[in-house]
């Protein structure tokens, strides 16, 4: 068996990073990207080779050593999660790989399954031998069936050519058996609990916790749940080794990840960059703001996260940095908009879409939610009543660290930092439609709606 120094590649490894590392997307443009063919044409399952030859505590400690964070929002440090399972009883444990993607903004783990579905496979056959595991499974939106297609057809073509035949389970001997699973569409089962409950066939509400997942999770055996570009992030560790790696982004927030780009700038798009590049930077990557319109505000998360403006555009984008200005980097969903658009109308369209997918089960955000929503309906149409602005900073106050799950959070936090930002434009709404300050054509991205 060998050790985890002797895991590590032989002689340089790597280049010094620049402003982009495309790693997960740097064969996304290539004919037929999406088969096991091109995938092992460029290296493919090498990291899973490597793995094969460690043990579970090696493997652990490899990622622990290369600070690999989640990418599904919280950052928390991968290897660490996954050490919290408790030692082997000879009963299973599961992996669960989040794939729910929904919130507006985000768009990168839906992406990454279209394009490169087999560094997916490749990750989550690495990670079940970390963790033991001979059973995973992948928790996709329902909705996107044709990604569904390439998923299964993915898993298909790994467990044909016998990839995931051997290696895996308590003894290190088993085959992995990898399901794909499609849910109903439910933004709450992106939050890892309600997903048990619904792949477990039950209605996808928050479980209350502890037991925390790692200890009874999935039928109520142990349980790793990581999102879609973490575990994909796992193989090329493997491959170049954690000091590749280390040599990329800031001293907390290492690596590198997929900054999404979207709305009012030239180019939108995927930018796979070092953590740490900053937001000006992207926008010029992107062709900057679209011509003859300037910034007005920007989330560097998606929807759930505070706004910021020009002001931080220099801010470093790793989680530290971001957090220490105000925000989140969440799944940097970073969104644009320019001096066209209401905020008023923008954080509306959010708190409806919370109000929307509030599972209903704890009073803060079914009841929250539903009001910010009148409110906010109120004040867009410009017949807002008075006091509803402090109204709404009351209520979204009762819904912040009092829910049962993170979305309540999510729900007051663009509604509180909108009102923090653009308190103006809010009680505007008491007199004037947001439709007449601001136009909505004038904001539409394609020439021919405006």
């Amino acid at each position: 068996m060998s050790t985890t120094a002797d895991a590590q590649p032989a002689g340089p490894a790597f280049t010094a990073p620049g402003t982009l590392t495309p790693v997960l997307t740097e064969h996304w443009g290539e004919d037929r990207s999406w088969t096991l063919e091109h995938y092992r044409s460029v290296g493919g399952y090498e990291g899973l080779a490597r793995a094969k030859a460690m043990s579970p505590e090696e493997l652990v400690g490899l990622v622990k050593g290369s600070n690999l964070r989640g990418r599904g929002g919280a950052g928390f440090p991968t290897g660490l999660k996954w050490s919290f399972l408790p030692p082997m009883d000879g009963k299973p444990r599961y992996l669960v790989v989040n794939a729910d993607e929904s919130e507006p903004g985000t768009c990168k783990d839906i992406p990454t399954i279209l394009a490169n579905p087999q560094a997916l496979i490749e990750g989550v056959a690495i990670t079940s031998r970390a963790i033991g595991g001979d059973l995973a499974f992948i928790y996709l939106r329902g909705e996107v069936a044709h990604v569904y297609r390439r998923l299964l057809a993915a898993v298909r073509e790994a467990t044909d050519a016998g990839l995931l035949s051997t290696g895996f389970g308590l003894d290190g001997a088993q085959p992995l058996r990898i399901v794909a699973h499609a849910g109903a569409g439910a933004y709450i089962c992106g939050e890892e609990t309600a997903l048990l409950d619904s792949l477990e066939g039950r209605r996808g509400h928050p479980r209350l916790k502890p037991p925390f997942p790692a200890v009874a999770g999935l039928y109520g055996r142990p349980t790793v749940i990581n999102n879609v570009e973490t575990i994909a992030s796992v193989p090329a560790i493997l491959a170049k080794g954690p000091d590749w790696y280390n040599a990329m982004g800031t001293e907390r927030s290492k690596g590198h990840g997929i900054f999404s780009l979207s709305g009012h700038v030239a180019s939108p798009g995927q930018f796979e960059a070092p953590f740490g590049i900053t937001m000006r930077r992207l926008i010029e990557l992107a062709g900057g703001i679209r011509p003859g319109h300037s910034l007005k505000f920007w989330v560097p998360g998606g929807s759930s996260t505070p706004i910021f403006t020009p002001d931080e555009l220099d801010v470093p984008l790793d989680y530290e940095s971001v957090a220490g200005a105000g925000s989140m980097l969440g799944t940097r969903a970073l969104q644009v908009f320019d001096d066209t658009v209401s905020v008023v109308r923008v954080v509306a369209r959010w708190t409806e879409f919370y109000q929307h997918e509030s599972c209903g089960k704890c009073t803060p955000c079914r009841e929250g939610t539903y009001w910010m929503r009148q409110i906010m309906l109120r004040l867009e149409a410009g017949k807002g009543l008075p006091g509803d602005v402090e109204k709404l900073e009351d209520i979204a106050g009762n819904i912040a660290g009092r829910s049962f799950c993170a979305l309540g959070d999510a729900a007051a936090t663009p509604v509180l930092s909108g009102i923090k930002r653009f308190r103006g434009e809010f009680e505007a709404g008491y007199t004037t439609p947001a439709r007449e300050l601001f136009p909505y054509r004038a904001s539409s991205i394609l020439e021919s709606a405006r």
